[in-house]
C-alpha cells in the first residue's frame, strides 16, 4: 500500500515548526536573559511554530482519518488558508526586520535568519497544501454529495 504524498508533507510541515520553535525560543531566551527588548514578530513566529505543530498539523492529519465528523469539508480549508497567510505574514515580518547578512554576525541574529528561512519553506507548504484543499472543496460541491446525502436523509410522508 502507498503512503499519500500528504503525510510526507505534512510531517514536515510539523518538523519545519519544531524547528522554528527552537530558534525563536534560543532568541527569546537571549534577549530575555540580558532583558533587551526584542521584537513581537519573534512570538509570532515562535506562535506560529507552535500553532503549527502542536494545533494545525496534528488537526489536518488526524481529523479527516480518525474524527470524519470533526473533519468538516469547509473547516479543512479553513485552517490551511489561516495557517498559509500567518506564514507569510509571520516571515516577511521577519524578513523585514533583519539587517543585511554582511552585518549579522551574533547567533541571534543567524537564528532569526534561519527561522525567517523555514517560515518561507512553511509558507510555500502550506500553500501547496491550501490549494488541494480548496480543489477538493470544489470537487466535493461540483460531485453534489452534499445535495445528494441531504435528499437521503428525507422521510416522505411523515
Amino acid at each position: 500500500m502507498a503512503i499519500p504524498w500528504i503525510f510526507p508533507v505534512r510531517i514536515t510541515q510539523a518538523l519545519f515548526g519544531v524547528i522554528v520553535i527552537g530558534l525563536t525560543g534560543y532568541v527569546v531566551s537571549t534577549f530575555y536573559s540580558y532583558s533587551w527588548p526584542y521584537s513581537d514578530t519573534v512570538n509570532f513566529l515562535l506562535f506560529l511554530g507552535c500553532w503549527t505543530a502542536f494545533i494545525a498539523v496534528p488537526y489536518l492529519t488526524f481529523a479527516p482519518i480518525h474524527f470524519p465528523r470533526l473533519a468538516h469539508h469547509y473547516v479543512i480549508p479553513g485552517i490551511e488558508v489561516v495557517t498559509m497567510i500567518f506564514w507569510f505574514a509571520g516571515f516577511v515580518a521577519m524578513g523585514s526586520q533583519l539587517p543585511p547578512p554582511r552585518w549579522c554576525h551574533s547567533s541571534t541574529c543567524s537564528s532569526l535568519q534561519a527561522a525567517t528561512i523555514f517560515g518561507a519553506f512553511e509558507w510555500v507548504l502550506f500553500a501547496v497544501t491550501t490549494y488541494f484543499a480548496i480543489i477538493d472543496v470544489m470537487n466535493h460541491r461540483r460531485s453534489g454529495e452534499s445535495a445528494k446525502a441531504a435528499h437521503t436523509n428525507a422521510h416522505l410522508g411523515v
